[in-house]
């Protein structure tokens, strides 16, 4: 299952006199790139599959870093690598590769009818992103970012293409607390609406379920919250607790497949709570 952590945070009323309360510490440089590597672990609850209305805990982890100026980082089940080093000014332009797998499997759920389907096959999709930040709009450190990624999958489960763009806008408000928030939306091909929100008559057979024929498009949109708090005083190094949490709309076709019209519902929820280190 995805457990979509959406890093980025709360607005304009972000200002960096925020960061001046630890005057007696020096504030780190906005542009310094030198290496850095964070993770984090915890656990999470997110629906049973994508459209359920029952839900389940799940371990979570994720991990983020720089290596000789370039930065990588971990979304869900999904690894990002940026291939162009961020610069000195306040723009910067984000390119790179994205692989990773989709457990979307509809394996053991809560919902008699919809565990009468097929078990589905993990998704290997791999595919990239690319987009712009503007860096020090309410202070040096914040980051506001478009970008959009495209996902293929290679492994022969779904065959399809998932096109996502998404803005995230990020800030610390102060030396110990980080907050952000991100939104973004995602439509999904034929091949994809068709084996996980698709029945056909024998499928229809089996899990009393209604025969569907999903077609693609707008598959969702997305808000995503987190907050990050050091328990060690920094926020560039050390422990630090993080929260997030999200709420999803599915939409079209998706919305209106059995699974989720008449057994789930269109309207998901996943939080996640735990513990992180950066060196």
């Amino acid at each position: 299952m995805r457990v979509s952590l959406m890093l980025a945070a709360a607005a304009a009323l972000l200002s960096s006199p925020a960061l001046a309360q630890s005057a007696d510490q020096p504030l780190p440089d906005p542009n310094d790139r030198s290496d850095t590597f964070t993770v984090g672990g915890g656990a999470g609850i997110i629906p049973d599959y994508e459209g359920s209305n029952d839900y389940m805990f799940i371990p979570v982890g994720f991990a983020r870093g720089r290596v000789s100026g370039f930065d990588f980082f971990t979304r869900a089940t999904w690894l990002y690598v940026d291939l162009i080093k961020r610069g000195e000014g306040q723009t910067d332009f984000d390119l790179g590769p994205i692989a990773g797998v989709r457990l979307n499997r509809r394996k053991n759920v809560d919902d008699e009818f919809v565990d009468r389907l097929p078990t589905l096959d993990a998704a290997i999709e791999v595919g990239g992103f690319a987009g712009v930040s503007f860096h020090g709009l309410t202070n040096p450190y914040d980051s506001l970012s478009f970008r959009v990624d495209v996902l293929h999958d290679v492994g022969g489960a779904h065959k399809s293409t998932l096109i996502t763009p998404t803005v995230d806008f990020g800030t610390p408000l102060s030396r110990t607390t980080y907050v952000g928030a991100s939104f973004s939306m995602e439509w999904a091909g034929g091949g994809y609406a068709n084996y996980y929100y698709s029945i056909t008559p024998t499928e229809a057979l089996a899990s009393g379920l209604p025969a569907y024929d999903a077609d693609g498009g707008l598959k969702h949109w997305r808000l995503g919250l987190i907050a990050n708090q050091s328990l060690t005083g920094d926020l560039t190094g050390g422990l630090s607790l993080f929260g997030a949490g999200g709420y999803t709309k599915l939409t079209g076709d998706f919305k209106d497949s059995p699974i989720v019209d008449l057994r789930g519902s269109s309207s998901q929820w996943f939080g996640a709570l735990g513990l992180a280190y950066t060196w």
